[in-house]
């Protein structure tokens, strides 16, 4: 069953897509929700709040589907490559989410603290499940994480930003450069 509160995040992340972060108003938010102005303030105490709740969010949401890309596969390699696609086509479709989610935070939020950790555990547990099959070389499963998520991202950016693409600059598209990586970290 919806809360008040999943209602609020909902359209929340719809103002989000449509106008960036600076567009977001708790206002504008109520208004959208169908609510009345005041209704959002009972459930975030700021627009700060409000947006670390949408991440947060957002993150729960991503971690589930990396899971199930990985209990969905049964070789860990592809589960991995399969993954990182799958945060690819998210964030090309979803460009503020992923900016507002990996984006600069003025101030700590536990909440988001804890679905940023549990993504990222996942990122790692994947690697060292494709570690510990033998299908890339030996090294930290954290520090190979990061290097996917670095990769992943900036290619991300670069294609959003029209400075990445398979027929033009770069001569490749994200994923493409996720297939390099994992081929260079292959045994």
């Amino acid at each position: 069953m919806e809360t008040t509160r999943d209602t609020i995040l909902a359209a929340a992340a719809e103002l989000l897509d449509q106008s960036g972060p600076e567009g977001v108003t708790l206002r504008g938010v109520a208004q959208i929700a169908g609510l009345s102005h005041n209704a959002p303030y009972k459930h975030f105490r700021d627009k700060e709040a409000l947006l670390a709740g949408v991440a947060a969010r957002e993150l729960r949401v991503r971690t589930a589907a990396m899971a199930g890309t990985i209990a969905a596969s049964s070789d860990p390699l592809t589960a991995l490559r399969e993954l990182a696609y799958d945060h690819i086509r998210w964030g090309l479709q979803y460009p503020n989410r992923f900016r507002l989610i990996f984006g600069r935070w003025e101030r700590h939020d536990e909440d988001l603290a804890d679905a940023a950790s549990e993504t990222l555990r996942l990122f790692i547990e994947a690697i060292a499940l494709v570690r510990s099959a033998g299908k890339i070389r030996p090294g930290d499963n954290e520090r190979t994480a990061a290097l996917l998520m670095s990769l992943i991202h900036g290619a991300m950016e670069m294609a959003l930003g029209g400075h990445l693409s398979a027929e033009g600059k770069g001569r490749s598209d994200p994923q493409g450069l996720v297939d390099d990586l994992i081929d260079m970290l292959k045994m």
